[in-house]
């Protein structure tokens, strides 16, 4: 039994209970997580999931309630998830979301996906979404075709199209990104993300630019971020710009710094100019007891003055002590107040049998590309 008390902040506290079954030698396994979360100011979730696979299918259930006014938790809703691998190279997966009115579940939406791998590592994936309408039929809303292709040893093109109703009836193309990523021989990869929209003419129009260069240097990595948008004038004009650098100790200690640069600083105009707004620092260490702590510490600027530089916003700690009995995690939330001072507002804490089902990541996840 899993025990989870706060809300969640930045990282992610990944929790499962593996149930007897799991796993076995034929690859069938499964596990269940609860997790409660309560914070100031916020209504009281309590989040059940369940993972089960068997043979070539695998189901994921999710079901979330909240507190209702009478203090017992009631549905609120349910996401439901079914994979099955039709070949090895073939993955049809459908997920069905309900939501919960005056004690009835009710069908929302329905996701339909298709992914095969192609040879010579290309890819290509199909996925459909379908509400349905007043009469409770499901409708078409959107479809979107990607496509994956080898374009050498270390470099490959993803193109995504999305589809959605028109004024003349049927789906028409509404939006397209083509991504670019190469990786060089000195362990640099660099990343082009280029997001266009139809114009009045029909004709594509680029209107974000995203590029990205990580460089890994023995224990250190570092990552920049440009990110352009389409002005006023018809032209691209960079917005914003992310630096972040991670880094290992020898004694194992991690570290990683995001900086983050806009041209929209919170309470002023813009000028044109970049200006630094963010600053998140992690630092992960095994303490002398054994514990895993993790410290994150936000600083922004101080809205409608600029000038004044950074300062520190939001404090986190996470705290995992492992022991033969399973795991536990506090994570303590701190923000500052309207004086300047800092309050706890939030205090999580996690319980499990299993002494590996708690994991704090330095880092929020990043997609392998």
């Amino acid at each position: 039994m899993l025990l989870v008390m706060g809300a969640y902040f930045c990282f992610s506290l990944a929790l499962w209970a593996q149930t007897s079954d799991s796993p076995t030698v034929d690859g069938n396994q499964s596990w269940t997580s609860t997790t409660e979360s309560h914070s100031d100011n916020v209504n009281p979730t309590r989040t059940t999931e369940s993972h089960s696979k068997n043979g070539n299918r695998t189901v994921d259930k999710q079901s979330v309630q909240r507190r209702g006014p009478d203090g017992r938790f009631e549905p609120f809703q349910d996401v439901e998830s079914e994979s099955v691998q039709v070949n090895p190279g073939t993955v049809r997966t459908i997920t069905r979301t309900f939501g919960w009115a005056n004690g009835a579940r009710t069908l929302i939406q329905v996701t339909e996906e298709e992914s095969q791998d192609l040879p010579g590592g290309d890819s290509k994936a199909v996925r459909t979404t379908s509400s349905p309408d007043v009469n409770g039929n499901l409708q078409l809303v959107q479809r979107e075709l990607q496509e994956t292709k080898k374009t050498g040893a270390d470099a490959e093109e993803k193109k995504t199209t999305v589809m959605r109703p028109s004024v003349n009836g049927g789906l028409a193309p509404a939006m397209q990104v083509e991504e670019r990523r190469n990786r060089s021989a000195n362990d640099t990869v660099e990343s082009q993300q280029t997001t266009l929209f139809p114009d009045g003419s029909g004709n594509w129009q680029v209107s974000e630019m995203r590029r990205a260069t990580t460089r890994q240097e023995g224990r250190s990595r570092s990552t920049e971020e440009r990110v352009s948008r389409l002005n006023s004038e018809g032209k691209l004009g960079e917005v914003s710009r992310s630096v972040s650098k991670e880094s290992e100790g020898t004694s194992g200690e991690k570290r990683n710094t995001l900086e983050t640069y806009s041209v929209d600083v919170p309470g002023s105009a813009r000028d044109g100019s970049l200006h630094l707004v963010e600053r998140a620092t992690t630092t992960q260490r095994i303490s002398s007891a054994g514990e895993q702590i993790t410290e994150k510490q936000v600083e922004q600027s101080k809205p409608g003055d600029p000038s004044a530089g950074l300062r520190i916003t939001t404090l986190t700690t996470d705290t995992v002590r492992a022991s033969a009995s399973g795991a536990q995690a506090t994570r303590t939330v701190q923000t500052r107040d309207a004086n300047g001072s800092f309050g706890v507002v939030s205090v999580d804490i996690t319980k499990s049998d299993n002494i590996h089902a708690i994991q704090v990541q330095i880092a929020p996840s990043q997609k392998t590309k």
